[in-house]
């Protein structure tokens, strides 16, 4: 498994895997719920990550296939001794891939990628009911660091 650096030839693909990853969230909260019924209105979301200096995506590729995407955003905390990270934005493994070691590599890659870039550490989000996605990443020697809390404001 190899990344390889999305442009803007990629932006259908990168939106629909972008809606397939969000649509997978939809059940672990309310608050994830799309506003749309497909991943078109997406695509300008995605033309922003490839505009921007400080996100990068790739695609996942084994053999030319494509298998998943990966959206890398890089974060700052000057304030602290260890103030860079590389920030996971989207991890999203096709389904047919799936625990085929594709995540694992894909994360691997990004340890890599952040090594290279000299920053600090890695840095990654999930639902908090999303117990299949906690366990991937701490099998794969993330740790918890913090909790983040959500209010609804109606």
């Amino acid at each position: 498994m190899e990344l390889v650096e999305a442009t803007r030839k990629d932006v259908e693909l990168l939106a629909e895997h972008w809606y397939a990853l969000a649509t997978e969230m939809e059940p672990y909260d309310e608050l994830n719920e799309i506003a749309y019924d497909g991943p078109e209105p997406a695509e300008s979301g995605v033309e922003g990550w490839l505009d921007s200096d400080d996100t990068t995506a790739y695609l996942l590729t084994v053999d030319d296939d494509i298998v998943g995407s990966l959206v890398l955003s890089v974060g700052t905390h000057p304030s602290r001794t260890n103030s860079e990270s590389l920030d996971i934005v989207d991890l999203f493994v096709a389904e047919a891939h799936r625990n085929e070691g594709y995540g694992s590599a894909a994360l691997d890659a990004v340890e890599q990628l952040a090594r290279d870039r000299g920053v600090d550490y890695v840095e990654v989000s999930c639902e908090w009911h999303n117990d299949g996605a906690r366990r991937f990443y701490r099998d794969n020697g993330f740790e918890p660091k913090r909790v983040t809390f959500t209010r609804r404001v109606d």
